[in-house]
């Protein structure tokens, strides 16, 4: 591969001079890339975005589901004590058509808030061993289990809930634990599977899955939830168990760890990969430099925009629903169809970014930092001027909502941004990096519905949500500016596994 220029800072060059996404040169001349129809790359693409697709219909199908598992005549109206201010006027009846819920559990809505809460206290704690163990024994196989012990879980989990609420809590907490090694596993693979010039785009593909599995999980639990088949809703939680199981299969079946434990990959697109990325050392038997990583600017530009970033997303993800409901007047059918737009408008907008942002790497127009920074500005900055947008639009329901899926779109850029900045600062450690940040980030994340109840605190006015939504905006973009500050595409000094 050719050198680049030491007489220029790494942050200001390209990734590789003279370089395409097609063609590479090596000190043995130029590598083409494989000429086949389907590489090998693209099913594990392919595969892991059917995982995390899965991943996250298994998370979520809870948040409809239990709609249906609560006999809602049976616990205390969650309106008592709550003042709603109608500052907006009702356009038509509210929920005229839909009888309370007549499931078989008497759960309150502080019971439905510690279920629903659950799955995180699992999900922080493996972040970051989940990273490790994918360094050391292979991401396959910790990714891979990661989604088959959370599908196992998922389609026992009516059984533990009609044992009793302890049980289901258990099962919870145990489907968080699983399933929070799944992100820093695929992050330590796709450090030895994609060039440099495709990491953007293929990050993008791949992660997408979540706001694909979102998307329609959220509508599809619905129906299943009004069937009487088997109670209706615990088909949400067979369903997408088992497709979980079924996948667990083709994934030993068709991906391997790396392009060279790889046995019917296409030997030039094994060359071509190879040539770009550096190769994962079986033999590595260094720690990981904990205390560099720990006072690394950089690591903490990383984790700290992702903390605004989270913020932002858990407002969307756990109060506009209710915003959507108590302020704007939303009826059922349009709140469930209208929280998933947000997801589907995002997952389209950061497949079209990170496919331009490769485009600008592979044409030097502008370095991996300079690319780094821009992008991950535009995942900030999109979100917050949407909640500001919500704020300046009042009542205007037609208004907020295009705020809300136009401009909140944005976020899909993040995969351009700070998502592929690990695998930058520290290829050996790309797993363990990803969950240390992914699990600061949903801590921040999870503090977004305790500080918005802080704020709302039983009174629900225009006022006081609109207060929510300016705090959003200002910790997410106040994140970026010290990402922008701080960020680097440099490989750090202590990549090798020395402070």
């Amino acid at each position: 591969m050719e050198v680049l220029d030491p007489s220029v800072s790494r942050d200001d060059q390209p990734l590789c001079l003279n370089d395409s996404l097609q063609k590479v040169h090596s000190s043995g001349g130029p590598i083409a890339d494989s000429r086949s129809c389907v590489k090998s790359r693209q099913i594990f693409g392919f595969m892991g975005f059917l995982g995390f697709a899965l991943v996250y219909a298994m998370r979520v199908n809870l948040s409809v589901a239990i709609v249906s598992m609560v006999n809602s005549t049976a616990v205390p109206n969650p309106d008592n004590g709550t003042i709603v201010i109608d500052d907006c006027p009702k356009t038509t009846p509210v929920n005229q058509t839909f009888p309370p819920s007549e499931g078989e559990f008497d759960w309150d809505e502080k019971t439905q808030g510690i279920i629903l809460g659950a799955f995180f206290l699992g999900y922080v704690m493996t972040n970051v061993p989940g990273g490790r163990v994918a360094e050391k024994v292979g991401g396959k196989l910790v990714y891979g289990l990661g989604v088959f012990l959370t599908a196992v879980l998922t389609v026992i989990s009516p059984f533990a809930a009609y044992w009793g609420l302890y049980p289901f809590l258990i099962i919870r907490i145990a489907e968080g634990f699983t399933e929070g090694v799944t992100f820093p596993a695929m992050h330590s693979m796709l450090a030895h599977w994609v060039p440099p010039l495709e990491r953007s785009k293929f990050a993008a593909l791949v992660y997408a899955g979540s706001n694909f599995g979102t998307v329609i999980s959220l509508p599809l639990s619905g129906w299943l939830c009004s069937l009487e088949l088997w109670g209706g809703w615990p088909l949400s939680f067979y369903l997408f168990g088992g497709l979980g199981i079924i996948w667990y299969a083709f994934w030993l079946m068709l991906v391997y760890d790396t392009p060279a434990k790889h046995p019917r990959i296409d030997p030039q697109e094994k060359a071509y990969i190879e040539s770009l990325v550096e190769p994962k050392d079986e033999n590595n038997t260094a720690g990981v430099p904990w205390l560099s990583v720990f006072t690394s600017l950089p690591m903490w530009a990383i984790a700290i925009t992702q903390c605004g970033q989270s913020w932002a997303f858990y407002t969307l993800l756990t109060e506009l629903p209710t915003y959507m409901d108590r302020i704007l007047h939303f009826d059922v059918q349009q709140d469930a169809f209208l929280s998933a737009l947000p997801y589907l408008t995002a997952w389209i907008t950061g497949l079209i970014i990170s496919s331009f942002a490769d485009a600008l790497l592979a044409r030097n127009i502008v370095s991996p930092l300079t690319s780094f920074k821009m992008w991950n500005t535009v995942a900030s900055l999109g979100p917050s001027l949407s909640f500001l947008g919500a704020i300046w639009a009042g009542c205007d329901r037609l208004t907020v909502m295009m705020m809300l899926s136009g401009l909140g779109s944005l976020y899909g850029a993040v995969y351009a941004g700070n998502q592929m900045n690990h695998i930058a600062l520290a290829p050996r450690y790309a797993g363990t990096l990803y969950g240390i940040t992914n699990a600061a980030a949903n801590a921040c994340g999870f503090l977004a519905p305790y500080v918005i109840g802080q704020i709302v605190n039983g009174h629900e006015t225009l006022a006081r949500w609109h207060t929510v939504f300016l705090l959003a905006a200002v910790i997410n973009i106040g994140a970026n500016c010290f990402y922008l500050l701080f960020a680097s595409a440099k490989e750090q000094p202590w990549s090798n596994g020395h402070s």
